[in-house]
C-alpha cells in the first residue's frame, strides 16, 4: 500500500516517455521537466500509446516505481497549455487517471476490440 505524506505533490510529465528505463532513466526524464527527482514528489510518466504508467518518487530511503497497465482504454492526460512540460495534479485527478476514467466527463473511456467498432 502507498502512503502519500500532506505535503507530497505528484506531477505528470505530458510529454510520452520509453517505459523500458527504470530509477535512472526516470530520474533523467524528472531532472529535464526540470525537477529534482529527490524532492519526495511523485513524478507520472505515461507511454506513447497511454496504456502504461510508471511513477517515480524518493522518500528518504530510497526510490521506489509503481507500475501500471491498462488492460482497456488509455490513461488521460489533464488540458494544459501547449509548450507545458508538466501539470500537477490532486488526489481526486491521480485517482481518476490510474484508473483510466476521462477527467474532464468523469466516465470510463470506451474500449473496443480488434478495431471492429462494436
Amino acid at each position: 500500500m502507498l502512503t502519500l505524506g500532506a505535503n507530497t505533490r505528484v506531477f505528470v510529465a505530458l510529454e510520452p516517455v520509453d517505459m523500458r528505463g527504470s530509477f535512472d532513466a526516470l530520474a533523467g526524464h524528472v531532472r529535464r521537466l526540470p525537477a529534482d527527482p529527490l524532492d519526495g514528489h511523485v513524478y507520472l510518466f505515461i507511454n506513447r500509446r497511454r496504456r502504461l504508467l510508471k511513477a517515480l518518487w524518493f522518500d528518504r530511503t530510497g526510490w521506489a516505481i509503481f507500475s501500471k497497465r491498462l488492460e482497456r482504454g488509455t490513461f488521460e492526460l489533464p488540458l494544459v497549455q501547449p509548450g507545458t512540460r508538466k501539470v500537477a495534479v490532486d488526489p481526486g485527478q491521480l485517482a481518476m487517471i490510474l484508473e483510466g476514467i476521462e477527467l474532464s466527463a468523469r466516465r470510463r473511456r470506451r474500449y473496443h476490440r480488434g478495431g471492429t467498432g462494436r
